[in-house]
């Protein structure tokens, strides 16, 4: 039993260190602050996240602050939860959007993705090899992220201009905390039906300050498994390119539809998607959604993404894809969006029910 519970406290110790992702001195890694690459709001999910030049309302301060000042609302609010891997992992966001005047506004998103009531045996097994289950505690690991937004038109009617300023916050229970900052970029043109976006994600590379707290007891029992005791480091996020466009045709009085194409452009090395290669060190990530309203009040959308180049067991190679879905109700001024997703890869098909609440306030100003 002894030897099973010190397995366990070794598994914890590494599962802590993995997540962090940090190396031992100041470097760019690849999937560092991922949670922020997720998405916010179901209706992007359904779509495959293929919102960054369609989207307008407070979510826009997340995919794309340029687009914040043709909101048609004085005010605007969003909200979302979703609980991911059978309810082990919660997602949360809150998004709030304001005119300044007719050319420039203004955001703030929080979003808070964690893991809670992990327990922490690295002091069940005392120095004399006794085993007491009071000594188990709880802790959380989780990644915090505030952004404030701006947006202003300029004099060219079709040009809007925006930014953000990000800071984060990632910490795992009393071992390991650490703090970023970064600067995000956009620009979103328009003309009659068709929207062109662009956004650099961390423009100005972000970078999270790590730092470990950990007592003498789980250094030496990291000592002891052959690990290596991990030192206060310093992580860079490299910048990101999402290109997009979009397209709008109304069918009737009742129906109209929104098709976007947007393609995420990584500058972190070769990654496992549809365009790019080890020797190049970008990588790009395709994705589509398309949306069709009825009277503008009932919303059908759909979307295709994670589009990857894969190998089957024989050595031959495929392309995978994960489709999603969700519907949306407008009522008045609120609307209730809901997706069905996939964050994981596709070879893992674990679906989420993601449920989202928007809500617009006209004339405040």
């Amino acid at each position: 039993m002894k030897t099973h519970l010190n397995q366990l406290n070794t598994y914890l110790l590494l599962l802590i260190f993995i997540v962090t992702n940090v190396a031992t001195k100041a470097q760019s890694r690849k999937y560092s602050n991922e949670f922020l690459s997720i998405g916010v709001g179901a209706r992007a999910l359904a779509m495959s996240n293929s919102v960054v030049a369609s989207t307008n309302d407070a979510t826009a301060g997340y995919w794309n602050p340029a687009a914040l000042q043709s909101n048609a609302a004085d005010i605007d609010f969003s909200i979302m939860h979703a609980n991911f891997f059978a309810g082990i992992a919660k997602y949360d966001y809150a998004g709030f959007a304001k005119k300044i005047d007719a050319k420039s506004a203004v955001a703030i998103s929080l979003i808070r993705f964690g893991v809670d009531d992990i327990p922490n045996t690295t002091a069940l097994i005392d120095a004399g090899g006794n085993v007491n289950y009071d000594r188990i505690t709880n802790f959380s690991a989780a990644d915090y992220a505030m952004i404030g937004s701006y947006a202003k038109a300029l004099n060219n009617k079709a040009f809007q201009v925006g930014g953000n300023v990000k800071i984060v916050h990632r910490k795992i229970g009393s071992f390991a905390n650490a703090w970023g900052f970064g600067l995000d970029a956009a620009i979103q043109y328009q003309k009659e039906n068709l929207k062109l976006a662009a956004v650099i994600r961390d423009a100005s590379t972000t970078f999270n300050a790590w730092s470990y707290h950990l007592d003498q007891t789980t250094k030496d029992l990291l000592t002891q498994t052959g690990n290596e005791i991990p030192s206060n480091a310093i992580e860079i996020t490299n910048p990101k390119i999402l290109l997009a466009t979009a397209y709008t045709k109304q069918f009737s009085k009742k129906i109209r539809a929104t098709g976007e194409l947007d393609f995420d452009v990584s500058t972190d090395g070769a990654r496992n998607n549809l365009i790019g290669n080890a020797s190049t060190f970008l990588s790009i990530d395709p994705h589509m959604g398309i949306e069709i309203a009825y009277q503008q009040n009932i919303f059908l959308r759909m979307g295709l993404g994670n589009i990857q180049k894969s190998t089957d067991f024989e050595g031959k190679s495929y392309l995978s894809m994960q489709p999603n879905m969700g519907l949306g109700l407008k009522i008045k001024n609120i609307c209730i969006d809901y997706a069905l997703t996939n964050i994981g890869n596709v070879s893992d098909v674990q679906y989420s029910n993601i449920f989202s609440l928007k809500m617009a306030i006209f004339n405040s100003i």
